[in-house]
This record gives structure tokens, sequence and C-alpha cells, in this order.
């Protein structure tokens, strides 16, 4: 959970690292972050709270199709809401989507490749990449964050949240492995309550977590004046069959480039200012920052953004300024470029690879044994017609249409391309085990004596 706090405003907030603490009613072991932005009932711009599910598929919630899912909060939420149908994430898993969604820039931007942070990384999110907390704090807000990180810990906790624009942090810095993220957690009142065993468990706890949120908000007279957004950092894996998410009808899972891995469900939530319905515009995790900057008044970063104001969507005409998206690997490079773009309704898969992650599944496109293989020409499929991307339109031939199409997506693609810059990666500096948090900091060797009773 990430917050931000306008500064006159501090009811409820956490403080420091006292486990057990809550915020504005809220259990600190949920695992989901959140961004709340207060900024007093006097203010004119608005609060916001931001809510990242961990690995929570596309099909994993009621609103979203599932049968037997319980989750009557973000359901709840979801009708009042504006619901998306077609909002990604910026990678299939978890730090670099994180990094995206933070800074509004592609995860390449800010070194965040290959793979994922470990409890020992030297790297972590570079200070001076510029966090929507930054944003906002720099606007009059006060901001904190609760939950999991997983951006890294570094020497002495250097990039730990409370660097990165956060005036309060309370969580674990990286994967606590809770609720929806294996292996699932459901306290003693969830556990056995649902039909779909642990993982249903686990959601349901996610779901009434955030249902006190709500809950508080309204308590605390705020309701009306914050914007709540939800949505998950990656797809669901799929690993462990029926203990893992869903994808719904999408295909594949975590780790790929198909719509399984980084189409995403997503919620925004205002009362009195969203009007509740259903939106099939394209969306996505890079566009939180400009659209929270131009909502609380506030200036954009003077860096490259990869994101767009999402307040047409929200508020007006319904069109979203974003009309393409690009599908990078957890391992991208500059050779390959992105695997897969989405232009419209269309998307060209320029290479495709299976990850560990969505093994099981009787798909074995999605398989981590399935090598990444390269398309040319590119599969392409239609989205509206065809979201689960069984059928490849040029199975049978190319026509002068789909010729068109090809070329705009080869031009939008090669002129992303020659824009994305990679930064240095900081999963590459390595790890070291002495940085691994230790409940006795000073044992040897680390991180096996660190045990704690």
């Amino acid at each position: 959970m990430v917050l931000g706090v306008r500064a006159r405003y501090r009811r409820g907030l956490p403080g420091g690292s006292a486990m057990g603490q809550r915020v504005l009613g809220v259990p600190w072991a949920v695992a989901f972050l959140a961004l709340l932005a207060l900024r007093g009932a006097a203010a004119a711009a608005p609060n916001f709270v931001l809510v990242l599910a961990d690995d929570l598929g596309f099909g994993d919630l009621g609103s979203y199709g599932h049968p037997s899912s319980a989750t009557p909060h973000l359901d709840w939420m979801a009708s009042r809401g504006l619901r998306f149908t077609d909002f990604y994430s910026s990678s299939s898993v978890c730090s670099p989507s994180r990094a995206a969604l933070l800074t509004g820039r592609f995860q390449m931007r800010s070194g965040v490749y290959p793979g994922v942070f470990s409890p020992g990384s030297r790297g972590g999110l570079p200070l001076s990449e510029v966090t929507i907390a930054e944003v906002l704090k720099a606007a009059g807000y006060a901001t904190a964050m609760v939950g999991k990180w997983h951006l890294g810990l570094g020497m002495n906790a250097s990039f730990l949240p409370i660097h990165q624009g956060f005036d309060h942090f309370l969580g674990v810095p990286y994967s606590h492995d809770q609720h929806t993220h294996y292996p699932q957690f459901a306290s003693q009142e969830y556990t056995g309550q649902s039909q779909r065993g642990p993982f249903g468990d686990a959601l349901a706890e996610f779901d009434g977590s955030v249902g006190q949120l709500l809950q508080a908000l309204k308590d605390n007279g705020l309701a009306n004046t914050t914007l709540v957004f939800f949505t998950s950092d990656n797809g669901p894996s799929t690993l462990r069959m029926a203990r893992g998410g869903s994808s719904g009808l999408l295909k594949c899972g975590k780790g790929t480039t198909y719509e399984g891995g980084m189409r995403e469900p997503a919620v925004a939530y205002w009362p009195g200012r969203i009007t509740p319905g259903v939106t099939h515009e394209l969306a996505s995790t890079l566009d939180v920052l400009p659209t929270l900057t131009a909502l609380a008044g506030a200036a954009l970063p003077k860096v490259a953004l990869d994101g767009y104001d999402l307040s047409p969507v929200l508020f007006g005409s319904g069109k979203s300024p974003r009309q393409t998206m690009f599908f990078y690997p957890p391992s991208p490079d500059p050779l390959h470029g992105p695997f897969a773009v989405r232009f419209g309704k269309y998307k060209a898969h320029y290479f495709t690879q299976g990850s560990l992650h969505s093994d099981t599944t009787p798909d074995e496109a999605c398989h981590g044994l399935t090598p990444l293989t390269p398309h040319l020409p590119p599969l392409l499929f239609d989205l509206e017609s065809d979201p689960a991307e069984n059928y490849d339109l040029l199975q049978s031939g190319v026509g002068p249409e789909l010729l068109q199409v090809l070329k705009e997506i080869e031009l939008h693609k090669v002129l992303f391309e020659q824009r994305m810059e990679f930064g240095e990666s900081q999963i590459r500096k390595g790890r070291d085990p002495a940085l691994q948090p230790c409940c006795v900091p000073n044992c040897t060797p680390k991180p096996s004596c660190c045990h704690c009773s």
C-alpha cells in the first residue's frame, strides 16, 4: 500500500515501522500496495489511494467473470466506478512493473531489468528516478507506502521508499509471499471460507482489506474527495494450478507477453466524479503518474515519460490518448526490442516465449521450456474478437487491410525503439548476502544464520 497525505492531514498515518499499526483502520499486513494522497477537506485538489494487488489475474475477480471468487468489496467498487477491460501492466513480473507504475516510465529506462530484485540485490530503483510520491510531495501532499516494495533495499536501506519520496513506509522490501502471491496466507477469519481453496481464502481477505480501506475513507469524511484506483502488478502464476490465480479467457499468465501476463483488472472509483460504467479504452500502469499529476495540479518530471493523462477516460469523452502498448519480456534487450505491440484492437507478436510462472496450463506456448521463437511476419490478432489470441489473422494470407495494419504497427514500433534508452541494469549489479535483512544482524554466515525466533 502506498499512501500520500496532504501535510496538514496526519490522522491515521503509519509512523516508523511499528508492526501491527493501522492505517486509517486498515491492517498493515495486506498483500497490496496503495497510494493515499490526502490534502485536507478544505483543499480543492483530490486525495489519492492506489491499490496494487500482487499476481492477481484478469479473471480472478467476480466482476471480471470468475464464478466462485468471493470479492464483494472489489465488485462493489467496480459496479460504482469505472471498470477497465483493456488495462495493461508494463511487465509480466513484479519489480519492473512496480518501477514503471511509480515513475511513468518503462522499466528499461530506470534499469530495473532483467527479472526481479532478490533480498540481497545490490541495486534498486535509482534515486535519480522521480516517483509519483516525489511529484505529489512537491505539490504539498504527505505520502506513505504500506505493503510490498520489491524495488531494492541496498546498503543502509538506501533504496527504501523513505528515500523515494514517501514520508512513511510500513511493509516488506521484497516478496513476502503472502495473500495472492504464493504461498498464500489467510487469517483464521477467512481460512476455509472460499470455494477456491487457499488462494480463494487469501483473495477474500485481500478483498476484505479493500473493504476496510473504503470504509475508513467514508468514516473520515474523505470518500467524495478521494480517487481510489485498483489494479494488479502482473498476471497470475499458473505454476501451482488451482493454488494460483486465473487469467480468465486470456492466454498464459505471469512471465509472458501474452495477454494473460500483462492485461490486468483495473477500477477507478470516485463517488460523484467518475460515472459508473465500463471502458474498453486502452490504458496502462504507465499512465498513473501523468494522470495523478494532472489531477493534483502538480508539475510533470522533466524526463522522458511513457504514460498519458487518462483524465479524458475518467471524466470526459471517454477517448484514451494511449493508442499503443509495447510488450517487453522480463529480460528485455535492445536487440530484440518489444516482443509484441498493440495498436488499437490489433496485437502483433514478433517474438514469443514461455515462462515457468505459466507452466501446467494445457497450452504448451505458455510453458517454461517453450523457447524464444521469432515470428516473421509477426503473429497478428484482433483482440476485440479474439482476446484469447487463438487465431492468427495472417494464417490465410495478407490482404490490403491487414498489410496496412502491419505497416502502421511496424512504424510505431520503429519510432518507439528509436526513443527508448536502456539504463544501466540495476539487477545485474549482483547480490551481497550481507544486504539481506536479518533478525540477527551480526551473525555469520548470512543468510543461513538469520533465523527469527
